[in-house]
């Protein structure tokens, strides 16, 4: 059985990761530019920036292409950063 203080202990540091993990932050962005995703290492959308050419209706399908774009880089991003850290 786990002692009732190392327990508040091991939760005591799991908050400062994630406290340490918000103030990271990762940008993704589409190869084009015109979709910009900012992210902090918890993996919370903290900003998107679109273009304002990708806003008319008639380029909903090119948004969602960039936003895809900008998605998969973040993600590789996360990847490295949390290779980072843990390394």
């Amino acid at each position: 059985m786990i002692n009732p203080v190392e327990l508040l202990r091991m939760q005591n540091e799991a908050k400062k990761m994630q406290k340490k993990l918000r103030e990271r932050r990762i940008t993704g962005e589409s190869k084009n530019g015109l979709v910009k995703l900012y992210m902090n290492a918890a993996q919370e959308l903290e900003d998107l920036r679109i273009d304002d050419q990708l806003l008319s209706p008639d380029m909903s399908d090119e948004l969602r292409k960039y936003f895809k774009d900008a998605s998969r880089i973040i993600r590789r991003s996360f990847r490295r950063r949390w290779l980072q850290i843990w390394t």
